[in-house]
């Protein structure tokens, strides 16, 4: 029988607490995106399906293409504190005006930005200054992103905080099983962290790699970052 090899992007490859690290962010929000939440209501419990359907429920392990659809989501939360219940129907009705499905992992959202803010805005009752605001956020976080086919291959995870603009850290499926390296040589920003916590300088390391002293620097302050 003949099988299909699974693309790259689409394998089960990061826990919900190793993902959460690469997209500094807190566990437990990715943990409601991935998995769902239990919610008060009246005398019992509601719940919250997940936002981001999991490459492997089972184990709850994110897929690459899953990692992008927590790194858009980010962006969407990022101005104004949307409830999940919202930000669920303000996606889908994007997608389904746009007629694009799976909207947050392709590069018709970025084609479609400023569309895709209008209606999402208007649906969850943003303001035009608000709605300015995420576009920006928004804007700022598929920079990180290369499309190639409209599938996203590479992700530029900020170093500290969303006003980063460098782009010396890559998250590419096809590079180290996925995780980060750096971009000019492919060391893993891990190991490069492992080596400075073991006693080795900044400047022996650069030498040893054949990396810049700044993207040694950088790769301990993605590791090292909250």
């Amino acid at each position: 029988m003949k099988t299909h090899a699974t693309a790259p992007q689409d394998i089960p490859a990061y826990g919900i607490a190793e993902a959460a690290r690469y997209l500094k962010m807190a566990p437990a929000t990715l943990r409601s995106w991935t998995v769902g939440r239990s919610y008060p209501r009246g005398a019992g419990k509601g719940f919250f399906r997940p936002l981001i359907a999991l490459s492997d429920g089972d184990r709850k392990l994110l897929s690459f293409a899953n990692l992008v659809e927590a790194h858009v989501l980010r962006a969407l939360r990022t101005v104004h504190e949307i409830s999940v219940k919202d930000l669920r129907k303000a996606i889908r009705y994007a997608e389904a005006e746009l007629g694009v499905e799976h909207l947050l992992v392709r590069e018709e959202l970025y084609a479609n930005r400023e569309l895709f803010i209008r209606k999402y805005g208007t649906l969850i009752n943003l303001s035009r200054s608000g709605q300015y605001a995420m576009d920006s956020v928004l804007e700022a976080h598929l920079d990180r992103l290369v499309w190639k086919l409209s599938i996203p291959v590479r992700l530029y995870p900020f170093l500290s905080d969303d006003n980063d603009r460098s782009k010396v850290i890559v998250i590419d499926p096809a590079l180290k099983f996925g995780r980060p390296v750096s971009v000019s040589r492919g060391i893993s920003t891990e190991i490069i962290v492992k080596r400075v916590d073991a006693g080795e300088s900044v400047e022996a390391l650069a030498k040893d790699y054949d990396l810049r002293p700044d993207e040694i620097t950088a790769a301990i302050l993605y590791e090292r970052a909250t």
